[in-house]
């Protein structure tokens, strides 16, 4: 990272960063003025252009995140800018700049595992999101329709209701491939070959290819890197997209219906025969032309009943029905005992209070399911474990009998749950318990329902 100098003039001037204050968080495309759209000579004099930063410093602040190598936090950067822009644009522009190293930082896989994310200083965040806002207005319109993966106007519900929609067609086989460590293992040399192809400005090209080759600070030391593209910068996700571009024209030749989100590929096929052909076709393809591996453990040919894609599974009827998989449903689960700890002595409303953001974006991105019993399973599974919560937190038998009975409970039912030999499970949906702590209850105190 440059060192800060002193501060320079506070006057505005052409090309520089804006200040907190501007409107607007959307991906735009940069105009660019020298040249016609179709040129890619002055990619960084568009990447430059005062609009284009505008939405980038605003993007940056909006996805907030935390500091990378330098310590730099997101609410300096203005500030920063604002002083050392001048300077840093001539670096951009004389193709001069060179980005710090990423921040390691290694966080748990829904799945279980581990993803290293590589977290770039902010000042390289902010630079990233510019060069990406103008490379991503030229480039998405020539990529895949079967692409859904962080394109604008298109999200993992698509890609869900494409799959559905092969399904429902009679393509009752998936070819689930898994890229084994993908955004780790992207060949350097492969990736730059197919920028190169699209991008004829020298300065982007030596600037993403020191992307690339930053490097990664680890207990303080900084190791080199010569493969992958690090989870957790702006650009990251765009130069996937463009690598496995390449893949998905590939499937379209060969006729092959698939739905693909970044790394994420179901390919749908009629019989167990042409899927497993097909798995081994582009198993070969995609080591002898990207060089990439699958995963031959987490890849499978199979029914779609039996895999999951982006959270959700399938089942087959008179139709092809969206549910969500046993695994989103098991995760959901332990966040939800995570969340209702019984030893945490919380009140009713300070439980439920931790649990409504959790509930509503949870339901935000299962709403494709359409297997009503189960979400009706699970908000009467969250009641009982919240009475459960209640009743571990009476302790004393007197304590319980008070609640009871204050709650309305009749003192001989009250009695009988407050003596029975049972735990606090099996007494959370006791006749009593559902008379004290009704389901409209919950409602009142502002609990969701899935």
């Amino acid at each position: 990272m440059q060192q800060k100098t002193h501060r320079g003039p506070e006057i505005r001037r052409r090309g520089e960063a804006p200040d907190a204050g501007s409107q607007g968080a959307e991906t735009v495309q940069a105009p660019t003025t020298r040249e016609s759209p179709s040129s890619t000579v002055w990619l960084m004099e568009a990447i430059c252009e005062p609009v284009n930063l505008r939405q980038a410093l605003k993007r940056v602040k909006a996805n907030k995140g935390a500091a990378g190598a330098d310590g730099m936090s997101v609410s300096e950067l203005p500030e920063y800018l604002k002083y050392h822009w001048p300077e840093l644009k001539a670096q951009l522009l004389s193709g001069s700049y060179r980005p710090s190293p990423v921040r390691r930082v290694t966080i748990p896989k829904p799945g279980g595992g581990e993803r290293q994310l590589g977290i770039p200083t902010v000042v390289d965040r902010f630079i990233q999101q510019a060069m990406m806002q103008v490379l991503q207005a030229q480039w998405d319109a020539s990529f895949s329709d079967s692409s859904y993966g962080f394109r604008p106007g298109r999200s993992a519900h698509q890609a869900v209701n494409q799959a559905q929609e092969y399904i429902g067609s009679g393509y009752h086989w998936v070819v689930d491939l898994d890229l084994e460590k993908f955004f780790d293992r992207v060949n350097h040399d492969v990736l730059m070959v197919r920028i190169a192809k699209r991008v004829s400005d020298k300065r982007v090209l030596s600037l993403i290819r020191r992307f690339l080759n930053a490097g990664v600070m680890e207990a303080g030391l900084v190791r080199p890197v010569t493969e992958g593209t690090p989870q957790g910068g702006p650009l990251s996700p765009l130069l996937s997209n463009l690598l496995l571009d390449d893949f998905d024209k590939e499937l379209e030749k060969r006729g092959l219906k698939f739905a693909r989100y970044a790394d994420d590929c179901n390919v749908y096929v009629k019989s167990e025969r042409a899927g497993n052909r097909v798995m081994a076709g582009l198993t070969y393809w995609l080591s002898r032309k990207l060089k990439l591996k699958v995963n031959v453990k987490k890849s499978a040919v199979a029914h779609p009943e039996s895999r999951k894609f982006l959270g959700y599974s399938f089942r087959r009827g008179r139709k092809a029905w969206c549910v969500v998989s046993p695994e989103s449903v098991k995760r959901f689960k332990m966040r939800i005992r995570e969340l209702t700890g019984r030893n945490t002595g919380r009140s009713l409303e300070q439980l439920i209070e931790s649990l409504k953001r959790y509930m509503m974006g949870w339901e935000s991105y299962y709403r494709l399911n359409e297997w009503p019993s189960l979400i009706r399973e699970l908000n009467g599974w969250i009641r009982r474990r919240l009475r459960s919560v209640l009743w571990k937190q009476w302790k004393t038998s007197g304590k319980r009998f008070k609640e009871l009975h204050g709650r309305g409970v009749r003192k001989d039912l009250a009695a009988q749950t407050v003596g029975s030999c049972h735990k606090q499970w099996r007494i959370s949906c006791s006749p009593a318990l559902n008379i004290a702590l009704p389901n409209n209850l919950f409602v009142r105190l502002g609990l969701p329902e899935l």
